[in-house]
């Protein structure tokens, strides 16, 4: 598929916005009160949901070259994405295999074709590979093919790279969003800014704010709630995954369009990757938020702000720099996350035994019955 070549479900949204947009269903439902703020469920989904299926830890664009290692501690272990020299993406633990020390210090991408524990020197590959280590007259017999680091399984297609800390996770359906990420070039992107948000909220509730419409031109009436028309929006399904679409309010007509450009800048396409990612798409940028849950009360958000290259003019940096901070300090940090914890209170206090959704948020009804599906 060429870049900027729409997908034909990308299409299928587009054209069902052209006539009002739906998801299909109608009625009030309910979602349990429980789900917030039970830690046997929290319990669950962690062993259940994210220590079973398959998460993006990052985009591509983290790790634009080979040579290069990052680590990660977001998901309660410490852990260290690679690319190699091959260009391979890799996803270990961060630990020695000598005596368990953590292999590389910090949160910040090194760039490095080697990785040398601070302790003793043990030295690695960055396909994990145990390639020298001092002294090895005093570890006779020693075999350094099995003393390579601990894998985890990983799977690096249309600009995402996600594992699995499951040894048997499939990964099929991240293939199959793949290809819609190819058309907007996902990965061709360049990684413009980074940040981690802190959120005293459960990680459903931010998940929430980005499988309805019907909070947008209420919540972000002072930001860009009003580029958006109130209702116009639809979803359908990849898997465990939603993609929904909705319309701007001044760019009706391009609905039926089939020119890529000419749709990105009338519809925002959203994809809510189970069971904690989401990827937005603005007409000139791209934000992929990750979730990595802490508590049944905090998330930490990873926001990433992916732009077509690195900016090349001063006009052009202060262009992207206003542009990430109206997402991510003023429209994802001070309303969405906002909300996620104002949630939260109130949730908490026992006030409500249970959440009502309307017809535009039958996007967090198929979510919530995804949750109940992977805990069973």
């Amino acid at each position: 598929m060429n870049a900027r070549t729409p997908t034909q479900g990308q299409l299928a949204l587009a054209a069902s916005l052209a006539t009002g947009g739906s998801r299909g269903a109608t009625g009030i439902t309910h979602v349990d009160a429980a789900a917030y703020v039970s830690q046997a469920q929290y319990d669950a989904e962690q062993a259940r949901v994210f220590g079973r299926l398959p998460l993006v830890i990052a985009p591509s664009a983290l790790l634009p070259e080979p040579g290069m290692a990052i680590p990660h501690d977001g998901f309660g272990k410490p852990l260290l994405v690679t690319r190699d020299r091959h260009g391979q993406a890799h996803v270990f633990l961060n630990v020695c295999r000598h005596r368990g020390t953590r292999l590389v210090e910090g949160c910040e991408a090194v760039q490095s074709p080697r990785l040398v524990c601070p302790y003793h020197a043990w030295t690695y590959a960055l396909d994990g590979r145990l390639v020298g280590l001092p002294r090895p007259d005093s570890f006779p017999g020693l075999d350094k093919g099995a003393h390579g680091l601990k894998r985890l399984p990983s799977f690096e297609a249309g600009g995402l790279i996600w594992f699995a800390f499951d040894e048997d996770a499939d990964f099929a359906e991240p293939d199959l969003l793949a290809r819609d990420f190819e058309a907007f070039d996902l990965a061709g992107q360049h990684l413009f800014r980074r940040r981690t948000h802190d959120v005293k909220a459960n990680w459903k509730l931010i998940m929430d704010a980005f499988l309805e419409s019907y909070h947008v031109t209420r919540l972000h009436a002072a930001t860009i709630g009003p580029f958006f028309k109130d209702g116009l929006t639809t979803a359908d399904t990849i898997g465990w995954h939603q993609r929904s679409a909705v319309g701007r309010d001044s760019a009706s007509e391009a609905l039926s369009s089939s020119d890529w450009t000419v749709l990105r800048g009338a519809i925002t396409y959203t994809y809510q990757m189970f069971p904690g990612t989401v990827l937005v798409v603005s007409p000139d940028y791209i934000n992929l938020m990750v979730l990595m849950p802490q508590a049944v009360d905090r998330v930490l958000v990873e926001d990433f702000m992916l732009i077509p290259e690195p900016p090349r003019t001063e006009k052009a940096l202060a262009h992207w720099e206003r542009s990430w901070a109206l997402l991510d300090g003023g429209v994802f940090a001070s309303e969405d996350f906002r909300a996620a914890e104002l949630g939260q209170q109130g949730i908490a206090s026992g006030a409500i035994d249970r959440l009502t959704l309307g017809t535009l948020e039958l996007g967090v009804r198929h979510f919530h019955d995804a949750v109940a599906a992977a805990l069973r």
